[in-house]
């Protein structure tokens, strides 16, 4: 039975999940597809997601492709009750609502695995650890799964060179119609629709410190440059750093950077990455938020300890006064802006990462029992499908080689 806020959010939830399908066109093709050819009949499909209106539009995507579906968040706070509500009413088994403890978040996710899937979606991984853990005896069917995002796949990827990974997973983080754009142009959106949303102040004219420049910091970098912002990037990787001063951005190490930046954005996938010394030289009024999967990346216990006092400013932004008086601004309690605070990546952003996903999942339903336990990468020509549906949504057209042109490429001198 479903865990959910209030069903009586339901019609507010169905609008919303009505809206992004709109603006969804290849989950909408890839749904009339799975209409055809129902390739997860039979199977259960648990899914630890960001629960907002595009991850609800992708469950009715793959129930459209005849699995039974589990919902439930990946993240405490980023949870839509209006859309999980949305979901229950129309017969999914959702365990989710917005601002859970901990504990209630864990419970959720082992309630999601009460069904014993054959294949999961996983975002940050916690859905594999739990396989790996307690919930042992619920991957007994699982086929395997596809995971999300970078600290995911960090986690997937350590456990496989310890030997410990168990099941077959799916990269679709580094698929290029995933990361080239989601965590580009979707995190770089995303993540100032959270600040500003929440703050109401400018970002032109600040001093905006990037922490980490992969290609959510490369996106979010060029959003704030193009809004006007002076942009600061730290980072621990020599190459990046070259690419960022190349792109045009100051680099500094987060020593000196704490001392000029009016907002700091952390997009690492690492933990304490802002600490007690950086918060001992900043500014008064600094905004401090953070994009990375988990709410580590920002020491919210040194914080805490060096204030004299901490109160909640306005929604979404926590105030720390220090010693000397100055306001440090926590925002979302340090986990992901974009989802806390805001709607999260764009509709048109989310549907190539979620058609990666649904296409992974009937690759792997496919396949069953002829892949290895190990981290796969998603295969090119899912990738190409996806983006040749993206470019016909789109109007756009490209060029094709000609059998000469492919003769001279193939040609071995």
């Amino acid at each position: 039975m479903s865990q959910i806020k209030d069903i009586q959010l339901a019609p507010s939830g169905a609008d919303k999940i009505e809206w992004v399908r709109s603006y969804m066109p290849i989950l909408n093709s890839i749904r009339t597809e799975f209409e055809r050819t129902l390739p997860f009949r039979g199977k259960k499909i648990a899914m630890s997601i960001h629960l907002e209106a595009k991850t609800a539009y992708l469950a009715k995507v793959l129930r459209a492709g005849g699995a039974e579906v589990w919902v439930t968040g990946c993240n405490p706070l980023s949870t839509q009750d209006d859309v999980a509500a949305a979901l229950a009413a129309e017969g999914f088994e959702v365990h989710a609502r917005h601002g859970v403890t901990e504990d209630e978040y864990r419970e959720h996710l082992k309630a999601t695995l009460s069904c014993v899937p054959d294949l999961i979606i996983d975002d940050g991984g916690d859905l594999i650890s739990l396989l790996h853990g307690e919930c042992r005896a619920l991957g007994r069917n699982l086929i395997g799964g596809c995971e999300e995002t970078t600290t995911g796949i960090h986690r997937l990827l350590a456990r496989e060179k310890a030997g410990l990974l168990d099941y077959t997973m799916i990269d679709v983080n580094d698929a290029d119609c995933k990361h080239l754009f989601d965590n580009r142009y979707g995190t770089g959106q995303s993540t100032l629709d959270g600040i500003m949303n929440s703050t109401n102040l400018m970002i032109a004219g600040k001093t905006v410190v990037v922490a980490g420049y992969g290609w959510c910091g490369k996106g979010l970098a060029m959003r704030a440059k193009g809004m006007g912002a002076v942009v600061v990037v730290t980072e621990i990787d020599p190459v990046k750093a070259i690419e960022a001063v190349m792109d045009g951005f100051t680099v500094l190490p987060m020593d000196e950077a704490a001392k000029v930046g009016d907002l700091f954005v952390t997009l690492t996938g690492c933990c304490d990455v802002i600490r007690r010394e950086h918060f001992e030289v900043m500014k008064d009024g600094v905004l401090l938020a953070n994009s990375g999967h988990f709410d580590v990346e920002i020491d919210k216990t040194a914080l805490k300890e060096l204030s004299v006092e901490d109160w909640e400013r306005k929604p979404n932004i926590h105030g720390y006064r220090m010693k000397d008086g100055r306001i440090l601004n926590l925002l979302a309690e340090g986990r992901l802006v974009n989802l806390a605070a805001g709607n999260g990546h764009p509709a048109e952003i989310m549907d190539m990462s979620f058609a990666i996903q649904a296409k992974g999942l009937e690759y792997l339903a496919k396949t069953a029992g002829t892949l290895e336990k190990r981290v796969y990468a998603v295969p090119a020509e899912i990738d190409r499908a996806v983006a040749e549906i993206k470019l016909a949504s789109m109007h756009v057209s490209i060029d094709t080689l000609s059998p000469e042109q492919e003769e001279y490429l193939a040609k071995v001198e």
